[in-house]
């Protein structure tokens, strides 16, 4: 038997930008800027959970009439930060109107602090994993996973040895199909796969993940 806990995500700044120099963000979207003549509306947020983001990032293209223009994890972790702000990842969305942006972030911000975590098993110091399941996907993670818009999803992300056995056990355990692969190391030294399938398949393919993790760390040489 094993109890987990949750490693609740920080958001470590957040803030608007009303309307972006047109230079600035073409940097940032590319050249096709569809926004108000060439100016948009920004959203930038940090936190020190980089899968977390991502995950609350789709939440909220649900939710807002936002898009995400920039996600990406920083090296090492937050652990190893170039600032105090900076954490594991820079999110940014964009939007015609400051008001959207603001939309966004309130869900994206709302996600994190109830929904979206890391999690931990108690007894085993410095461990963490992301068994994360998405009912139904958003603008975000369809573009990032090539799946239709409210697919279900398992964001299933771990330590690299964990993150193998434990998507193994859980491709065998339940009917989903394997859409995306995160090989070990990432940018912050982690593993993992997007699963998708069925809800129910979805939820028990997160499970299988967990406790092939708990077994591993029950039993981590032969």
């Amino acid at each position: 038997m094993f109890k987990l806990y949750p490693i609740k995500p920080k958001i470590l700044s957040c803030k608007i930008v009303p309307a972006m120099n047109a230079a600035l963000a073409k940097s940032l979207i590319g050249p096709n800027i569809k926004y108000n003549n060439g100016h948009c509306s920004i959203g930038l947020i940090t936190c020190d959970q980089d899968d977390s983001l991502y995950a609350a990032l789709d939440h909220a293209t649900k939710f807002a009439k936002v898009e995400v223009i920039y996600a990406k994890s920083f090296y090492a972790g937050s652990a190893h930060a170039s600032g105090p702000l900076s954490g594991e990842i820079l999110g940014v969305i964009a939007a015609e109107d400051p008001d959207h942006i603001k939309a966004g972030l309130a869900a994206l911000r709302n996600a994190l602090l109830e929904e979206i975590s890391f999690y931990g098993i108690e007894g085993r110091e410095g461990l963490s994993f992301f068994p994360h399941v998405i009912p139904s996907i958003g603008h975000y993670l369809a573009a990032q996973s090539g799946l239709p818009l409210g697919s279900a999803l398992a964001y299933l992300i771990a330590p690299p040895i964990e993150s193998v056995i434990a998507l193994d056990h859980a491709l065998k355990s339940a009917n989903v199909t394997l859409v995306k692969y995160f090989g070990p190391p990432t940018e912050t030294n982690f593993g993992g796969a997007y699963l998708t399938g069925e809800i129910d398949a979805v939820e028990a393919a997160a499970r299988a993940f967990t406790e092939a993790i708990a077994e591993v760390h029950r039993h981590p040489l032969l």
